[in-house]
C-alpha cells in the first residue's frame, strides 16, 4: 500500500525525463504528451530557457518570505500588469489559492465601501475552481461537496447561457460574478461571447464585481494570452495558474486597482506566494510566451487541432457525438466510457485526460507542430477503428 493518501486514481505508469513534447517512462518507452500535466506544461518539458533560470535561481535565494521585498515578484507583477487588464497582482502557489484570493479580495472590496452585506458570488453549473472548501463550494459540484459538512454560504448556481436568469439572480447581496470562460473539468465548454459580454454589462449596471478563472484557459492556451482577450472584454479580477509557471507551482491573483487596494496588510498571505524561485521561472515562461509570433502558433495549431477533431467526427459519427473547446484546449464528446478510452490511447503512446461530460481533453504544450497533432490523430482514429471493431 502507498504511504500518499489515496485522492487519486494513480496509473502505475511513471515517468523519470521529457522532451520538448514526449515523455519517457521508467522502463524507456516514449509517449506523445496531449495533456501537459493537465495544461500546465505550457512549453513542454526540458525548455532550454526555463532550466537554466532554474538553475541559476538555484544558486542564489531559494525564500525569504513576504516580509521582505522581492525583485522578481515585482518584475513578474510589473509584466503582467504590462500585459493585462490589472493594475496590482498577488502571487500564490495553485490556481485554488488564486480563487480564494479573488474571492476574498472581491468581498473585501464591498466590505470597505461600506456595503458588507454584498458577499454572494454568482457562479455556473459545470465549474471547476479548485479543491478548498471556499472553492468546492464555489464550484457548487455535489460529488466535491460530499462529505465534508455544508458548503460554504454566500454562492448560488446557474446554468450558463442564460443572461435573464442572471439579472433576476442579482440583489442586494450580491458581490461577484464568478466563471470559466472556457470550462476545464465541467467538459471543456466554451462559454459564449454574447454571454460573457452581457455578464460585464450586467455587471456594470447592478455595481457587482466580474472575477474570470483563467486557471486551466489562460496563458495562452486559446491563441490570445488570456482567453477573455477573444470577447474584448475586462474582469475586475483574474485568477490564474497552471501554465503561468510552466510546470513549477505558481498562481496569481490579478486585480484593478480600485478593487487590489481593499487588501491591505493583514488581510491576506501565502508563506511561499511568489518566492524568488517560483517568480524567476514565472518571468522566464512569460519570456516566451510573449516572444514574436509564440502565440500566433498556438492559434494557427489550434485551427489545425480542431480541424482533425471535426474530421473524427465525419468519420465516426456514432463515437464522436460532439468537439469543444478554443485553441489548444479540445474536448471531445464520445461514446465510448472516456477513461477508458485514455488507457487505449495510453497504450499507443498517446497522453490525454478526461474532462466531464465524459470529454476527451486535449491539453498539449503549446510549442507542439503540425506533425505532431497529425500523429495523435492517427492515434485517436487507430482506437476509435478498434473500438469499432470490438462493437
Amino acid at each position: 500500500m502507498s504511504a500518499l493518501f489515496g485522492t487519486y486514481l494513480r496509473d502505475e505508469l511513471a515517468f523519470e525525463r521529457g522532451e520538448g513534447m514526449r515523455l519517457y517512462s521508467t522502463d524507456s518507452v516514449e509517449y506523445l504528451d496531449f495533456m501537459s500535466g493537465i495544461g500546465v506544461n505550457v512549453l513542454g518539458h526540458n525548455d532550454p530557457h526555463l532550466v537554466t533560470a532554474l538553475k541559476n535561481a538555484s544558486e542564489k535565494v531559494w525564500h525569504v518570505s513576504n516580509l521582505f521585498t522581492i525583485p522578481e515578484a515585482e518584475k513578474l507583477a510589473e509584466r503582467l500588469v504590462a500585459e493585462t487588464f490589472a493594475d496590482q497582482v498577488f502571487f500564490a502557489n495553485s490556481g485554488a489559492e488564486a480563487i480564494e484570493c479573488a474571492l476574498k479580495t472581491a468581498r473585501r472590496h464591498f466590505f470597505d465601501a461600506g456595503t458588507p452585506e454584498k458577499f454572494e458570488i454568482i457562479a455556473f453549473t459545470g465549474s471547476f475552481h479548485g479543491r478548498t472548501l471556499g472553492a468546492i463550494s464555489a464550484g457548487g459540484n455535489p460529488d466535491y461537496v460530499k462529505g465534508f459538512g455544508p458548503p460554504l454560504p454566500g454562492f448560488q448556481h446557474l446554468a450558463p447561457g442564460d443572461l435573464k436568469a442572471v439579472e433576476a439572480a442579482i440583489g442586494p447581496a450580491t458581490a461577484a460574478i464568478l466563471i470559466e470562460p472556457v470550462q476545464g473539468e465541467g467538459g471543456v465548454n466554451d462559454i459564449k461571447e454574447s454571454f460573457l459580454k452581457g455578464l460585464r454589462k450586467l455587471c456594470d449596471k447592478h455595481s457587482v464585481l466580474l472575477i474570470l478563472d483563467e486557471v486551466q484557459c489562460g496563458y495562452g492556451r486559446t491563441g490570445k494570452l488570456f482567453a477573455h482577450e477573444w470577447t474584448g472584454i475586462e474582469p475586475d479580477l483574474m485568477a490564474v495558474a497552471k501554465g503561468i509557471g510552466g510546470g513549477f507551482p505558481l498562481g496569481a491573483c490579478l486585480a484593478k486597482g480600485d478593487v487590489a487596494k481593499a487588501m491591505v496588510p493583514g488581510t491576506h498571505g501565502s508563506t511561499y506566494g511568489g518566492n524568488p524561485m517560483a517568480c524567476t521561472i514565472g518571468n522566464a515562461v512569460l519570456d516566451r510566451l510573449l516572444e514574436p509570433g509564440f502565440l500566433e502558433h498556438v492559434e494557427e495549431m489550434g485551427r489545425e487541432m480542431h480541424w482533425h477533431m471535426h474530421q473524427l467526427m465525419q468519420k465516426f459519427p456514432d463515437l464522436v457525438l460532439e468537439v469543444r473547446g478554443k485553441g489548444l484546449m479540445g474536448g471531445i464528446k464520445i461514446a465510448p466510457p472516456v477513461r477508458d478510452f485514455v488507457g487505449r490511447l495510453k497504450e499507443r503512446n498517446l497522453l490525454t485526460v478526461a474532462a466531464g461530460d465524459n470529454v476527451l481533453r486535449l491539453l498539449p504544450p503549446l510549442i507542439l507542430t503540425k506533425a505532431d497533432i497529425d500523429e495523435a490523430f492517427e492515434k485517436i482514429s487507430a482506437a476509435f477503428s478498434d473500438y469499432s471493431k470490438e462493437k
